[in-house]
């Protein structure tokens, strides 16, 4: 499973592209609701044993509460009713605010799996360095920051050209996450587990090739006579 970088890039993609394809219906506040919440899924429960192992709750209590988020039923009840009133109550307030706009083959044994599972870490326990969380989470913080300086920021742009921007931010932070992971498993010495455990370079890499890619062509090929007639900045 990819870590929260791969869910965050993927959710804002597919995002983007329902905007395109919506024209904006599906607005910057449903794509940046929707990459917060995938930072949020299941896989969140090795962070949160790390994080109450850390603050001192004991090894058995951030054991117990990382096999019960990861659990599908307890999740529900521990992050996913609860985030749903809290987004529901956060954009309410920030609609009132005027902050948001209101609006109407080989089952894994192929060669490239087995690379894309080469990219974690399976040697014992992986352990979670500090400078993996610095690096893993300036990134992430650039990507919403980022999203939302083109979408609310820099709102005088068209819809098209801000899913253009949109699309050069993934662009520029999957590039560099990808050098991260590359530099722990292939340059460092002894190699070090990018993040955590997860197959990230691998996840992306995939993404990128077998997703993002198509998406982007079946876009572009939408907007193909748009694109004849007029320059859209890049």
């Amino acid at each position: 499973m990819p870590g929260p970088g791969p869910h965050m890039m993927y959710a804002m993609g597919s995002g983007l592209a329902m905007s395109s394809l919506t024209n904006g219906r599906f607005s910057p506040h449903h794509t940046l609701t929707y990459t917060v919440n995938a930072f949020f899924g299941p896989d969140i429960g090795s962070f949160s044993e790390w994080l109450s192992s850390t603050m001192g709750f004991g090894h058995t209590f951030a054991s117990a509460l990382a096999d019960a988020i990861h659990h599908p039923f307890f999740y529900i009840l521990i992050l996913g009713l609860p985030l749903c009133f809290l987004y529901s109550w956060v954009s309410r307030v920030l609609i009132q605010k005027g902050v948001l706009d209101s609006v109407s083959g080989e089952n894994g044994h192929s060669k490239m799996y087995t690379w894309i599972l080469s990219t974690g870490w399976w040697e014992t326990q992986a352990p979670v360095n500090p400078d993996a969380v610095v690096v893993v989470g300036f990134l992430c913080i650039c990507l919403i920051g980022g999203f939302i300086y083109i979408n609310r920021v820099k709102s005088g742009s068209s819809t098209r050209n801000q899913s253009y921007q949109s699309m050069k931010l993934i662009l520029i932070i999957a590039s560099l996450y990808c050098l991260w992971c590359a530099s722990q498993i292939y340059w460092a010495n002894p190699r070090r587990s990018a993040v955590g455990e997860e197959a990230d370079l691998g996840v992306l890499v995939f993404l990128a090739t077998y997703f993002f890619l198509p998406h982007c062509l079946c876009i572009l090929s939408i907007y193909a006579k748009d694109l004849n007639s007029e320059q859209i900045p890049l």
